[in-house]
Formats: structure tokens, C-alpha cells, sequence
């Protein structure tokens, strides 16, 4: 006999939900420009502390300043982390492993001064900005990007391994045409100008200076043109044959994760409700066999 859950009224928690994962009511839309306003402010903070003259003058307001945005940022972290129903998804999460790594520089500071030069990694929690903005378009333009990546992979591997190989070899053969006296003193730092040339950077530490070099190092960067060319086709060609699916802003209640289709009723990742009241998704036929076993 199939067992029917009563639906879950809700709660303080999907009521405390939906204002700090959600942008869909003025509550949850007013937390989140508050909160990416303050992300920008304390960003600049920790830029401004960099520069000597200011830090000199104003040293300690920013420091003041520096802890508050901190012990701000702690609150909101541990109000997520009460908001779900299962925490440890969600510090596992992309954006919970960001929202930590955005405190842990200034307590950190405390054992090894300087390190809360690494605030900066608070910028990247303005990708929330997609969300309040209701940007799902751009979501859903990432989310292609990311498919094609993914199924670009070994393609790119290969292409990567090649790359490395031609590094090495060209690298060597500066090392034997040129030698000690124009600058290549072994076979690493030879790849490293390869490397370099490659890239079509060419920052000019180390050139050839005998004729049998020149030539090598103008293939190489002849070479370097169609190299770079090469992944940008791979992803594009895979882009293109891959049409994804529209991305809804919509978080989910259990495990904060985002990225559903518009019409998704239920989490793609941990299987749970999307809105309080729905029912579960039926249980498998193993599940079945053991609810009646029992």
C-alpha cells in the first residue's frame, strides 16, 4: 500500500529560506542587495588597505572596518547554514565553500599577519548577482558553457599534452642551438621561453641570438597563432552542438543548490521538494519491497 506523506506547512526555516537563497519577494530581493553592497564595500576596503600612504593615515579604521564586514559576513554564513535542512551540503557547495573562504582570511590574520590581503576572494560571491537580478538567461548561458567544457575534456587534454610535448622539445633544441652564452643555461629554462613564445607573450629575458635559433623560435611563434586557435574551436564546436536546457533561479530548500530547469519540481541532486506541501517523488521499487518487508 502506497504511503502519503502530509504535506509540510511552512516553516521558519523556508520562511528564513527564501529571504536568504531566494530573490523571488521583496524581503529576499532587499537582502541580497544589501548583502552584494556589502561585498563591494569591503572589497574596497581591503584594496585601499593595500596601498601604503592610506593604510599609514587610516590604518585603523579600515581594520575596524575590516573586522565588521567579517563578523557580518560570519552571522550571514551561519543564518545559510540554519536555512537548509541538511548544512553540510551546503558548506560543501561551490557557494558555501566561498562564503567560508570569505571569513577565514581575517580570524587567520590573527596567527599570520597579512593574510587578510586574501578578502579579496569575496568578490566572487558577486555571482549572486545573476540571481537577484533575475539574470536566468546568463544561467543558463554558464551552464552551457560548463557542458561544453566537460564534453570538450579529453579533446582538451590531448591538446594540452601536446602542447607540453612541443614545449619540452623546442626547449631542448634552444638549449643545444643557442647554449649557455645567449641566456639558456638548461633545458627548464628553455621551456620556459617556449612556453612563453608560444603564448605570443615574448616578454624578451631570454632571445636567440645565432641564426639556426631565430629560425627555430620563428616557427614556434608562427606556430603559437594556430595553437592558441585550437581549444577556442574545440569548446566552440561543442557549444554548438549543445543547446541547454533554460536555468531557474530557484535554490534548494535542502541543499541550496541551484542550476534546475524551470519546470523542475523537485531537487536534481538531492531529490527533495523545491516547495513546501509537494510530495516526495515515488520511492523505488527496492525501496518498496523493504517498506513492505518491514
Amino acid at each position: 500500500m502506497r504511503h502519503h506523506e502530509r504535506p509540510v506547512e511552512p516553516g521558519w526555516r523556508f520562511r528564513l529560506h527564501e529571504i536568504v537563497f531566494e530573490a523571488d519577494t521583496a524581503a529576499g530581493r532587499l537582502f541580497d542587495v544589501l548583502l552584494l553592497t556589502a561585498i563591494v564595500a569591503s572589497v574596497a576596503a581591503v584594496m585601499f588597505e593595500s596601498v601604503p600612504p592610506i593604510r599609514a593615515r587610516h590604518g585603523a579604521v579600515l581594520l575596524g572596518v575590516e573586522w565588521g564586514f567579517t563578523l557580518l559576513f560570519t552571522v550571514e554564513y551561519l543564518v545559510r547554514l540554519a536555512s537548509v535542512r541538511y548544512p553540510s551540503r551546503y558548506a560543501l557547495s561551490f557557494f558555501g565553500v566561498v562564503d567560508l573562504l570569505a571569513i577565514v582570511p581575517t580570524y587567520l590574520s590573527l596567527l599570520l599577519p597579512g593574510s587578510q590581503a586574501l578578502l579579496v576572494v569575496r568578490v566572487l560571491r558577486m555571482i549572486r548577482v545573476f540571481r537577484v537580478l533575475k539574470l536566468g538567461h546568463y544561467l543558463a548561458g554558464g551552464e552551457e558553457i560548463a557542458q561544453a567544457l566537460r564534453a570538450s575534456r579529453p579533446k582538451v587534454v590531448v591538446f594540452l599534452a601536446s602542447v607540453v610535448s612541443i614545449a619540452v622539445v623546442m626547449g631542448a633544441l634552444l638549449y643545444l642551438i643557442e647554449g649557455e652564452a645567449n641566456g639558456f643555461t638548461s633545458i627548464p629554462r628553455g621551456v620556459y621561453w617556449a612556453i612563453v613564445t608560444m603564448t605570443t607573450v615574448g616578454y624578451g629575458d631570454i632571445s636567440p641570438g645565432t641564426v639556426p635559433g631565430q629560425i627555430v623560435a620563428a616557427v614556434l611563434m608562427i606556430a603559437g597563432y594556430a595553437i592558441i586557435a585550437v581549444p577556442t574551436g574545440i569548446v566552440s564546436v561543442a557549444i554548438a552542438q549543445r543547446a541547454a536546457n533554460p536555468v531557474s533561479t530557484q535554490a534548494c530548500l535542502a541543499c541550496s543548490a541551484e542550476g534546475h530547469d524551470v519546470d523542475a519540481a523537485f531537487c536534481k541532486y538531492c531529490g527533495e521538494s523545491l516547495a513546501p506541501g509537494r510530495e516526495p517523488p515515488p520511492a523505488t521499487g527496492n525501496r518498496e519491497s523493504s517498506a513492505a518487508a518491514g
